[in-house]
């Protein structure tokens, strides 16, 4: 297809007009992103409705297309409007053009994380609709705030609303990640995130010193501790070819704080690492041992975690015969011939939220022979990948809302 040709197709067309939204981190405007959103419903003939389930500047956009058969549980197609910082000085097309090159890839921020699905369900949508089709289930596609610093502003609470609960959810596809090879990957679980923050108290005083019980000593303990921990998961995915980076527990030290001046040891040091959880360790018994390494560094350490949603992992999606979307949704994929592979996510998406709430969930984004460049500088994406990505999203979501 020319670039003239692409630039002409009306799909095309709405998908880089909403790139073109600057709903930017750290102060993100979502009112341009929910104006858009209207005109699509009118262009779709779909309702529409905007929640606040936190507060008016995080708005949560749900337009539906009602099913044949109103009392079966219904399918969410979500997406998120926010995308991450940019900087613009590193990028050879401005991050918010949308600009087509004469490859026909796509420039800008959101072109794969993730403003492409949202884009492409509607696209999807619109297709099917004209086509004459009416689905048993009722789709509610779903674009909401906060995504990228966690969804504790949007997804994490609406999920707990009665707007969500009447929704009647039963399914829910969301995410995934771009693919370099011609595989797709479907994401079915998350590793479970703890950010541990030790703060380390000690002996205090002047540098010329050999005090015993240093917050200097309790911090080399634990940080070889962790660090040997860390080698052991590299070794294991360095061994087996067969493991992805979700397969392994992954721990990185981020912060370290303290200390008064080059001469004087100080009373307290803070230390905090970034762990993604496998789903292969337990948690509790994880935790146990950091307590435990507390104590033998010599105690007087406090340790902390992040907010979790529950103690142990987040059951992953079901992926066999017993779960009926999961069925609906391999049949359509192997009917395209598509070559997919089961993966746990390596970071984080709403799907935890999804199936927090004890409805199952996958993680999946249409773009194969793809270069992964979510938050990356120059992020884009082929114009003919996007389309073929909206051919791809008609049968899933046929096969999804029939069941």
């Amino acid at each position: 297809m020319s670039t003239a040709n692409w630039e002409s197709n009306k799909e095309i067309q709405y998908f880089r007009e909403y790139l073109r939204i600057p709903s930017v981190h750290p102060n993100p405007n979502y009112e341009p992103c929910v104006e858009f959103l209207k005109r699509q419903a009118k262009d779709l003939d779909l309702p529409i409705k905007v929640y606040h389930p936190l507060n008016v500047e995080n708005p949560v956009v749900v337009l539906t297309w009602e099913g044949l058969e109103k009392t079966l549980p219904s399918v969410l197609l979500n997406s998120h409007m926010d995308v991450v910082p940019v900087f613009p000085e590193n990028w050879t097309h401005s991050p918010f053009g949308a600009e087509i090159d004469e490859e026909g890839r796509i420039f800008a921020r959101g072109s794969q994380d993730m403003k492409c699905v949202g884009m492409q369900y509607l696209a999807a949508i619109r297709a099917l609709k004209k086509s004459g089709l009416r689905c048993k289930r009722t789709i509610h596609i779903s674009f909401v705030p906060d995504e990228e610093l966690g969804g504790f502003k949007g997804m994490a609470y609406f999920v707990t609303s009665k707007e969500f609960k009447s929704l009647n959810i039963g399914f829910s596809l969301d995410e995934g990640i771009a693919s370099p090879t011609s595989e797709f990957p479907v994401f079915y679980a998350e590793r479970t995130v703890k950010r541990v923050i030790f703060k380390i108290s000690g002996s205090a005083g002047h540098g010329l010193l050999l005090m015993p019980n240093t917050a200097g000593e309790k911090l080399s303990y634990l940080t070889n501790k962790m660090m040997e921990f860390r080698a052991g998961q590299v070794k294991r995915l360095r061994d087996n070819p067969e493991l992805q980076i979700g397969d392994v527990t992954t721990i990185n030290l981020t912060t370290v704080n303290g200390g008064v001046q080059s001469n004087v040891v100080p009373p307290l040091l803070t230390v905090c690492f970034d762990i993604r959880l496998s789903l292969d360790i337990d948690v509790e018994e994880f935790e146990a041992n950091l307590a435990k390494w507390c104590e033998e560094a010599g105690g007087g350490i406090e340790l902390g975690f992040n907010a979790s949603l529950r103690k142990g992992h987040i059951p992953p999606t079901v992926t066999n015969e017993s779960n009926l979307f999961w069925v609906a949704f391999k049949r359509a994929t192997d009917e395209l011939g598509l070559l997919t592979k089961l993966q746990v996510f390596p970071g984080g998406t709403d799907s935890r939220y999804i199936r927090h709430a004890g409805i199952p969930a996958l993680g999946f984004s249409p773009m194969n022979n793809t270069p992964v460049l979510l938050h990356d500088h120059d992020e884009f994406l082929h114009a003919d990948t996007y389309l073929r990505g909206v051919e791809i999203y008609q049968k899933i979501i046929v096969n999804l809302a029939n069941v």
